[in-house]
């Protein structure tokens, strides 16, 4: 099914419950109502016109599994958003916390064959500025095996390959700590009782909670 011929709201669904499902997490009716902002009765009746439209799978307290076709569209909406944020930041000079908000709002209007000279002009990249795979024009998606902020052992260094993508206000906060994919980091302490760890990053030290350097991917 072309993605075209589904609304912007079916095409979000699809995206959301991908994106619970790659991320280890289940895609529950709840799940996606928060991460939508939607009642979780709206969730529940788009759930079932998603089965309907064979896109989706959902049983009641089981929480909803994308079918192959489900699958290709979500793939092809990421695709779009990515590409979308790599292209704001690198020709347009976008901010990394201003990139997410404005792919969301073009990721659904953006044709083939924009997308494809897009994808062309910025020399086919394989992640976004976040971090994030990009999928490529046959919606293949790479796999990165990596490792939290937080499982470095003391004096271990590595290089960020991801940041969180959904918080404008919590990326300027890292932007202001350089704590940003490409950067070369050192966990130089860990504090016990789940206390902050100091991380070392372009010449300075910062505390960050656990939390937070739980959702930064390194190598």
């Amino acid at each position: 099914m072309s993605k075209n011929a589904l609304s912007d709201a079916i095409q979000d669904y699809l995206k959301e419950i991908y994106k619970l499902e790659s991320g280890g997490a289940r895609a529950s009716t709840t799940a996606i109502a928060r991460a939508l902002g939607v009642a979780p009765s709206s969730a529940t009746a788009m759930l079932k016109k998603l089965a309907a439209l064979g896109l989706a799978e959902h049983a009641r307290y089981r929480g909803a599994t994308l079918t192959p076709a489900g699958e290709e569209v979500a793939l092809e909406v990421i695709r779009h958003h990515r590409l979308l944020e790599q292209y704001l930041a690198q020709t347009l000079g976008l901010s990394i916390d201003a990139v997410h908000a404005e792919a969301d709002r073009l990721e659904h209007a953006l044709s083939e064959e924009l997308e494809a000279l897009i994808d062309k002009k910025l020399g086919y990249p394989t992640h976004d500025p976040h971090g994030d795979p990009i999928p490529d024009a046959e919606l293949h998606l790479a796999r990165a095996n990596l490792r939290p902020l937080a499982e470095l052992a003391e004096g271990e260094k590595a290089t960020i390959r991801r940041v969180p993508d959904g918080d404008s206000d919590l990326l300027r906060y890292l932007s202001k700590l350089s704590l940003l994919p490409g950067r070369r980091v050192e966990l130089r302490n860990s504090a016990p009782f789940d206390g902050p760890l100091i991380v070392l990053v372009a010449g300075a030290e910062h505390a960050i909670s656990r939390e937070l350097a739980g959702q930064i991917g390194v190598t």
